[in-house]
């Protein structure tokens, strides 16, 4: 879907960039990542710390943030605010002119969103829309990056999913509102000038993950005896993207922005592209029920004699849930060289070990 392939190169070091919901499961590893590898450079992150996950959890990811600054060639300066607060948005651009912001703060979950509509106009369109607000009038501006999400998929039953495909009946609000956002780069991207990527994430996963998520849910259900509930009787595939294959697909793209660039007619071709940044083996959930299991046994979180089939029941599909994800991330490693290439046992193994560790020591 991209409107041009060609690619500016940006070198991050001596940059000033702004990582938005960087107190979240994605943004802090961002965060995390760019402290290690870039020298002279300001990373201002930002995030509301709601409650939506636990604040304990939001509160280790800052802290594993700033004991990476404390060593790093480039600053850390964290700001506690709202990106639907337009004031906020404008003294931080007016004072630090970011060359390259990526937007990861948003109100996720598909199932909280069909109870909670509010929340979800609030963070991903007024706030999305400060921020491009601000990026137009920022000549500072290399590249705007922001999440976008497998949901805009709906019920497609075409898999993969490939980014030609028309995504045009969301199932849900959360999808509704992440394909608005698409929508609103591009007419800025073709308006002003603005080199915006969106990067469609699929079921990321790992330690310091969402609480929400799956495995994270049915990790504490298990671990207080509790019942999981497996969806659509456990017919249902997703492609699982470990959180360090999407944290480097993010850093890839950052450093390679779409080319501003003319038509025939002379306007602009609108310097904008969208990506899948998704596993790309789809994993049958029963499957990825079972290495769970058998890392958390193997972890020490379990015991080795834990009797899961009474702790499991199989439901129908809940609303706004779709059966399969697959992407098609063909042109992420057309365009940058790179595909996901962590398997769900290691990303599994990880994270049950760091569930031992932060929830059992």
């Amino acid at each position: 879907m991209g409107e041009t392939n060609l690619k500016q190169h940006i070198d991050l070091n001596n940059k000033t960039i702004l990582v938005t919901g960087s107190a979240g499961f994605i943004g802090s590893k961002l965060a995390i990542r760019l402290l290690k590898e870039l020298t002279g450079s300001t990373i201002v992150g930002i995030d509301c710390m709601t409650d939506y996950n636990p604040l304990p959890l939001k509160e280790y990811r800052l802290k594993q943030i700033e004991s990476t600054a404390s060593s790093s060639g480039s600053s850390w300066i964290w700001v506690k605010g709202d990106i639907a607060d337009k004031g906020l948005l404008d003294y931080l651009f007016a004072t630090y002119h970011f060359n390259v912001v990526v937007n990861l703060a948003a109100q996720a979950g598909v199932r909280y969103s069909i109870d909670h509509p509010d929340v979800y106009i609030h963070s991903n369109l007024i706030g999305f829309y400060n921020i491009l607000e601000c990026c137009r009038h920022d000549d500072s501006l290399e590249h705007l990056v922001y999440a976008s999400s497998s949901s805009v998929y709906g019920g497609n039953k075409k898999v993969p999913f490939s980014t030609d495909d028309k995504v045009d009946n969301p199932v849900s609000l959360y999808a509704a509102t992440k394909k608005s956002d698409e929508l609103l780069a591009h007419a800025y991207s073709k308006l002003y000038n603005i080199p915006s990527t969106g990067l469609r994430f699929f079921t990321v996963y790992g330690p310091a993950g969402r609480t929400d998520m799956f495995y994270f849910s049915a990790t504490n259900t298990l671990c207080n005896g509790g019942t999981i509930k497996i969806f659509n009787y456990g017919n249902c595939k997703r492609d699982f993207t470990y959180i360090d294959d999407i944290v480097e697909g993010i850093y890839r793209v950052m450093q390679g922005a779409p080319k501003k660039e003319n038509g025939e007619d002379g306007l602009p071709i609108p310097p904008y592209a969208v990506y899948n940044i998704g596993g790309g083996t789809p994993e049958n959930l029963l499957v990825y029920i079972t290495t769970l299991q058998e890392e958390l046994v193997r972890a020490g979180v379990l015991p080795k004699d834990y009797d899961f089939d009474a702790h499991k029941e199989l439901v129908p599909m809940q609303p706004g849930d779709v059966p399969v994800t697959y992407a098609d991330s063909s042109a992420l490693e057309r365009d940058y060289g790179f595909k996901p290439e962590i398997g769900i046992r290691e990303g599994l193994q990880k994270f049950a070990e760091w569930y031992k560790e932060f929830y059992m020591k």
